[in-house]
């Protein structure tokens, strides 16, 4: 007979939003403790461990129907790594550049053609941004898919990406650090291309 806690956590794995808010809280001070004191000096005016663990929480959510563990302790190590590798990916954006795409900061530019940049980028196609654009189908691509993504992930696409602000714009405007704002971005980035999949789904070669 199945235990409690594993009651607990085949429920979450089902979809039960409750047991897996009720595992988080359980198991949130252990995956914080594996991203403790590893925020280097010169981030943490920009960089928080709260800022860490509310996008793994996030990450959690979108990706329980992955988890092969079936105990808690290998719940717990699960949110852990994914604690560790959303500080990574806020880190790697920070050492780069802190601004909007150089795309984006080109004046004279369209609404349209910031959807063009952003499925370019996401997706490698063969079609060129101005096919693309010609045709419309960027602004209708991306707007479908972006109303899967979490509202903070989605949030973030429409100000930095789409709208061109800098990232410490679009922290003032969430309420959010710059570098929750870069981590977040990298893990929406990563939904959107889950989303989108082949680009064969959505590009031809006619005209």
């Amino acid at each position: 007979m199945s235990s409690p806690v594993n009651d607990l956590l085949n429920r979450a794995k089902g979809g039960d939003a409750d047991a897996l808010r009720e595992l988080l809280k359980k198991h949130a001070g252990g995956a914080r403790a594996s991203i403790r004191n590893k925020i280097a000096p010169h981030w943490q005016s920009v960089l928080s461990e709260d800022d860490v663990m509310q996008v793994a929480f996030i990450e959690a959510f979108l990706h329980i129907d992955q988890l092969d563990a079936d105990t808690e302790a290998g719940f717990g190590r699960w949110l852990g790594r994914i604690a560790e590798n959303a500080l990574h990916d806020a880190v790697k954006e920070l050492s780069r550049k802190k601004r909007p795409p150089p795309a984006l900061q080109t004046t004279g530019r369209t609404g349209d053609e910031s959807y063009v940049i952003l499925l370019e980028e996401l997706v490698r196609t063969n079609s060129t941004p101005s096919r693309i654009a010609a045709r419309g189908e960027a602004r209708k691509i991306l707007d479908s898919a972006l109303v899967m993504l979490p509202p903070d992930y989605r949030t973030v696409i429409r100000l930095y990406d789409l709208e061109g602000r800098s990232a410490s714009e679009v922290g003032e405007c969430m309420g959010r650090s710059e570098g929750a704002v870069y981590m977040v971005r990298t893990r929406a980035h990563e939904r959107l291309r889950a989303i989108l999949g082949s680009s064969s789904r959505f590009f031809s070669e006619s005209p």
